[in-house]
């Protein structure tokens, strides 16, 4: 709490408008690079990576309080985000399959779309940050990075390895400030093409309705490419190993400190087997230990006094909803720790079971059946990430069909998306469904061309 490991500089609106300039004269050049050239500049940044792993480790455990599991795992899908976009862009800019046409000569090709705004959170500090950015820039976009305010340093780190992986001038323009002066300002600017955000709901919602307004000298509609947050539910059916459920159900509560988008934050029990869930998700709880992230316990602090306070907040809240199990409060000592919380008996329409919160707090729900179950999980506005558990392959069935969520588990946590293996994007409030490392991701940075000829 009281180690200094960076100084930053605060953008203002005047060096806003000069990085979107910026990137817009590089955007003339750089759109027309090969597509080969592009993601070769991916392929050596994430051997860059590579090298300065342990470092890129050391930087975001200081910065942003992850362990050095949780923090070797962003690196390590950064580096994954890099070699997927490069090969998917080779992938784009093979022949595109379209429908012959009697007498002509038909070629449809994917091109940038222009200057982007890429507004990355504090959470996944490095691998979102690098995913969105690397995106837009082997499309042939240019961008302004503004990190968040919270983990700079990782943006700082991602700036060095692209530079040194030989990214040119104004392709990648790095600039730290805040979401009031800077963020507003990049997004509202006329030369603005798309805006890639990931953070709440609220500031989501704030861009997008930005965005949507036609400025003075504008040609186009702006793209809003956003994830928004989630209340993800992991629903246990009786018929099931509850050892299993309970171990998955707390991993996914309380890994980072509960702080991910992708999070459980309710679990919803069948009656059948809920006393026995609860007193062995207590027993488990109980034991997790929590200390400094660099001497990597498995709980480390949250990641601000602002979040420490949010937090608390909804604690208070929770003991006045439901029956506390475990934790409850801030623990001793420097910085901002806090208990990892476990409340029972919640209504499915409490506020703790509705409101993101964004910490280590997870609401058990009780359910008369299945059926009940799978109303309460679709519940929120949110349709980001959700397990369910169940031996019962009729129940997972009926879960596939009726679950509105966009990552959806079985017999599995709700957290750990991999690249490639799990596209990664919510419905509703939890966004546009980006599937971020996916195939159809690299689509929202790109344009199709049709060019026809006539023939003899």
């Amino acid at each position: 709490m009281n180690e200094t490991i960076g100084y930053f500089h605060k953008g203002t609106k005047e060096l806003t408008n000069l990085a979107i300039e910026e990137a817009t004269k590089a955007f003339e050049s750089w759109r027309f690079v090969p597509a080969e050239e592009r993601a070769e500049l991916l392929f050596k940044a994430a051997e860059i990576a590579r090298r300065r792993r342990f470092e890129i480790n050391a930087y975001m455990i200081l910065e942003a309080g992850k362990n050095y599991i949780e923090a070797d795992a962003d690196t390590a899908e950064a580096i994954d985000f890099l070699e997927f976009y490069a090969h998917e862009m080779l992938r784009y800019n093979e022949p595109q399959p379209i429908t012959p046409v009697e007498g002509e000569k038909n070629e449809l090709i994917y091109i940038p779309l222009g200057v982007g705004v890429i507004i990355p959170p504090w959470n996944f500090p490095f691998a979102i940050l690098v995913g969105m950015s690397s995106a837009a820039i082997v499309t042939g976009n240019t961008i302004v990075l503004k990190p968040s305010s919270e983990t700079p340093m990782m943006g700082q780190l991602y700036y060095e390895i692209m530079k040194e992986a030989g990214v040119p001038d104004g392709v990648l323009n790095f600039l730290p400030g805040s979401g009031g002066e800077v963020g507003d300002t990049m997004v509202g600017h006329p030369k603005t093409r798309f805006i890639t955000f990931t953070g709440s709901m609220a500031v989501g919602i704030h861009i997008n309705e930005l965005a949507a307004k036609v400025q003075p000298g504008q040609i186009w509609l702006k793209r809003v490419v956003a994830e928004m947050g989630g209340k993800d539910s992991i629903v246990v059916d009786h018929e099931t190993d509850v050892d299993e459920a309970v171990k998955g159900v707390v991993a996914a509560a309380f890994g980072f400190q509960g702080q991910k988008c992708s999070a459980c934050s309710r679990a919803i029990v069948d009656e059948k087997i809920y006393d026995e869930f609860v007193e062995k998700v207590k027993k488990a709880v109980d034991d997790i230990k929590i200390g400094k992230a660099e001497e990597n316990y498995r709980m480390g602090p949250v990641v601000s006094a602002s979040a420490e306070k949010s937090i608390l907040e909804y604690i208070e809240i929770g003991k006045n909803e439901g029956r506390l199990i475990n934790g409850g409060s801030k623990t001793e000592g420097n910085g901002f720790y806090i208990n990892p919380t476990v409340f029972a008996d919640i209504d499915p329409m409490a506020r703790i079971s509705q409101e993101e919160i964004f910490g280590p707090v997870l609401a058990i729900i009780k359910s008369k059946n299945f059926d009940e179950s799978i109303k309460i999980a679709n519940n929120t506005i949110y349709g980001l990430t959700g397990a369910v558990y169940s031996n019962n392959r009729e129940k997972l069935n009926l879960a596939k069909k009726h679950l509105l969520i966009g990552n959806l588990y079985f017999n599995r946590k709700c957290t750990g998306a991999l690249v490639g293996g799990h596209p990664f994007g919510g419905f509703n409030m939890s966004g546009t469904d980006s599937k971020a490392g996916g195939r159809d991701y690299l689509l929202l940075f790109l344009q199709a061309k049709l060019m026809s000829e006539k023939i003899s």
